[in-house]
């Protein structure tokens, strides 16, 4: 079953085409890992399948549900407001600056959404909180404000917070662009456990020896088009297009 369907979705910003045309699938229990250079569209292609954006043209589906399309006279229709919330609701974000509340401690940035959102009693999502915690390591968190956590740790909070909605999908833009090196492993850790768990994955990153590890599947953005895309060993092994290639040896 696809979880996620996107075709040839376009995105601009005033004459600065971001999105030219991109079309992929992703199926449940996958992990697709979307490198490429900075300003190919890789932010923005996330930021438009979680709502953050609306998209110019194309056709994006969630699960099965309609997110957007795009009539034959060219104009995108969004589905109707309480499709877009079941939808928002399978798709969870972790993002590279975390975005956690910094006047709420760990375990209500972690228990908010799920009170507010899922309407979950507050007993219910105190547990949730607490078993996401633990499998954090974060046991000895909870009552700790994001001030007076590493960078590391308020990362997994945001992660926490993410999974306490219970997300069909999660995506992560860059998760490690904002931690000091030493820090970049306990986050890469908790998102390979991830994929042994078969949760599925959209994760936009830099750590090329990461994404080559983790994902079923990798997309290689340039230009805001798809340059090439295939298996991590097809695309990191043996790519195909100069561009992969160029892009790739600055790694090695």
């Amino acid at each position: 079953m696809h979880v996620i369907s996107v075709k040839d979705i376009r995105k601009g910003f005033g004459d600065l085409q971001v999105l030219k045309g991109i079309s992929f699938d992703v199926d449940k229990g996958e992990v697709l890992s979307i490198i490429g250079p900075s300003g190919s569209g890789k932010s923005t292609l996330l930021r438009c399948i979680t709502q953050l954006e609306r998209i110019d043209g194309g056709a994006v589906e969630i699960c099965g549900d309609t997110l957007a399309t795009t009539d034959d006279d060219g104009t995108v229709v969004y589905s109707d407001k309480a499709t877009l919330r079941k939808i928002r609701l399978q798709v969870g974000l972790v993002f590279q600056n975390f975005n956690l509340f910094p006047h709420f401690s760990v375990m209500r940035n972690i228990m908010e959404a799920q009170v507010h959102v899922l309407g979950s009693p507050k007993e219910d999502a105190r547990r949730v909180a607490v078993e996401l915690l633990r499998k954090m390591g974060l046991e000895d968190k909870a009552d700790a404000y994001p001030c007076q956590l590493s960078g590391g740790q308020q990362q997994r909070v945001s992660i926490a917070r993410a999974l306490a909605l219970k997300p069909e999908v999660l995506c992560f833009d860059e998760p490690t662009s904002a931690l000091d090196p030493e820090l970049t492993g306990e986050i890469l850790k908790v998102i390979k456990e991830l994929a042994a768990e078969k949760m599925t994955m959209v994760v936009v990153t830099h750590e090329m020896a990461f994404a080559r590890d983790i994902s079923d599947r990798v997309i290689f953005m340039d230009d805001g088009i798809i340059a090439e895309s295939g298996t991590p060993d097809e695309v990191f092994g043996h790519p195909k297009n100069e561009r992969t290639k160029k892009f790739l040896a600055r790694f090695e």
